[in-house]
């Protein structure tokens, strides 16, 4: 019996459109879970769009449209994406939906009636992060994530006793049975929850949600807080309100990729909520950085956020994705730079594979060579296994070029088209078969990363009589300033 996978993304607000930073973590999760289905683990992915914020029902307002349509609009831009960079999801959750509304509810009624209390709250609220914040958490009086005065909000709400789970999830994370990676992030949590763990709201009056968003079971004045509904997403995908087949397979999720900016409701919300409803905690949550522009937070006021519909357009697929994954550092933040974007193209993918593919092709088309392809699979390299399992996606990449650098110099060094005009035809075969062996290899490794070049690749080596065909990555200049 296969082995079960199951990895997640976070799931965005869709009060604007999808911007390049969850760009990263979609392509992040989807290297995982490509590389998880080829070496044979029952893999479900899964990715979508968080409906139910306050901000979305704002930011419909301030459209001058109704919240619903507004969602609908912006969600279907967010499923774009994901299809535009070839997300190989298996299930994109819509929060706005009935069944996760009820799978939510029957996660609040499975918590333990001893850690939901309701009482009168003041506090100074981020709408941007649809989060509290004490006085200690801010910096300049200012929300710490988004640099925003905050709304001193006073209403009675239901709360959550986080306070109950300080040892467990002390231990948990400490042992590594909630493994939180990268160690740096680890440490950050830890010192978190030592520093005390207080009670947070998990609900907000039916006036201030502006009835949009989850009822309470049994108190119609209320409204679920978003990131209570928001983590129970992971769950409620799988049926989890009706203990579903798939529930029962698939749960605990074996990664949960999300970005370094909601680590908090992940690494301790989540686990501690998930406890108090009988259920067991994720077992690898990754933590990935932010992408900036030139050392500061992209910001829409700023007129400084990246496309990445635009950056798909002009770039392709696989260039997008190559980009993002060699040259944004999985869990440090990263400066994007169009220049380092267009230099990788031209020297990695049109100097580089490209270049390799077409000239070996190229040689065995003109001299009509037959090269004999031995199938290979990805399980077998132990050393793309290490990098995937420990999300260094820039290494692993970096590793597979290292392969096509001593390919390049191997043709370089050993000079087929000279053994083709000497007629040294033995020879020409046997470089020519050794080339063409080492390109698909490099094809194979290529799958969880760069999948429309892979297989353009593989059926080019391994077709009946391998033509040069078109050029994988033509060379031409790109972007102008």
């Amino acid at each position: 019996m296969n082995k079960k996978f199951y990895i997640t993304t976070a799931i965005p607000y869709v009060n604007a459109n999808p911007h390049i930073g969850f760009s990263l973590e979609l392509l992040q999760a989807d290297v995982v879970a490509r590389y998880n289905r080829l070496i044979g683990s029952d893999t479900f992915f899964l990715t979508g769009t968080d409906d139910n914020a306050l901000k979305n029902v704002q930011a419909a307002e301030r459209a001058g449209k109704e919240t619903k349509e507004f969602v609908n609009e912006n969600q279907a831009r967010f499923i774009l994406l994901s299809k535009q960079l070839g997300i190989s999801y298996d299930d994109f959750i819509k929060t706005a939906d009935k069944f996760h509304h009820t799978g939510a509810q029957k996660f609040w009624s499975s918590c333990k009636p001893d850690d939901l209390y309701k009482k009168k709250y003041s506090g100074f609220y981020c709408v941007g992060c649809e989060a509290f914040y004490t006085e200690k958490d801010l910096v300049d009086g200012k929300c710490p994530e988004h640099d925003t005065a905050l709304e001193l909000v006073e209403e009675e709400n239901y709360f959550f006793k986080l306070s109950n789970y300080q040892k467990k999830l002390e231990e948990l994370v400490e042992s590594d049975k909630f493994r939180v990676v990268p160690e740096s992030r680890k440490n950050e949590v830890l010192s978190f929850i030592k520093s005390g763990l207080e009670d947070f709201s998990i609900s907000r009056s039916v006036k201030r949600a502006k009835n949009w968003g989850v009822r309470v079971p049994g108190d119609d004045s209320q409204i679920m807080y978003v990131w209570f509904d928001a983590l129970s997403n992971y769950i409620t995908a799988l049926d989890y309100e009706h203990n579903s087949e798939k529930f029962q397979k698939y749960w605990p999720a074996d990664v949960q990729v999300i970005g370094k900016g909601i680590i908090r409701f992940h690494a301790v919300y989540w686990p501690a909520m998930l406890l108090s409803a009988g259920l067991q905690p994720p077992k690898v949550l990754f933590v990935h950085g932010y992408i900036n522009i030139d050392g500061g937070k992209m910001s829409k006021s700023l007129g400084n956020v990246i496309d990445p519909f635009e950056i798909l357009e002009k770039y392709g697929v696989d260039t997008t994705r190559y980009y993002l994954l060699r040259y944004i550092h999985p869990v440090q933040d990263s400066d994007f730079s169009y220049e380092k974007l267009e230099e990788g193209y031209r020297a990695d993918l049109a100097n580089g594979i490209g270049n390799l593919a077409s000239r070996v092709s190229g040689l065995i088309e003109k001299n009509g060579i037959e090269v004999k392809i031995q199938k290979t699979d990805i399980a077998a390299d132990k050393t793309i296994k290490k990098h995937i399992e420990n999300f260094q996606f820039d290494q692993g990449l970096k590793y597979i070029w290292e392969k096509i650098r001593m390919l390049d110099v191997f043709v370089s060094e050993k000079e087929p088209w000279t053994l083709a005009k000497t007629k040294k035809l033995d020879e020409l075969k046997e470089v020519l078969q050794k080339a063409s062996q080492g390109i698909y290899e490099v094809a194979v490794l290529l799958q969880p990363f760069l999948p429309q070049t892979s297989e353009r690749i593989i059926k080019q080596f391994t077709s009946e009589k391998i033509t040069k065909g078109e050029a994988l990555f033509p060379r031409f200049e790109i972007h102008k300033k």
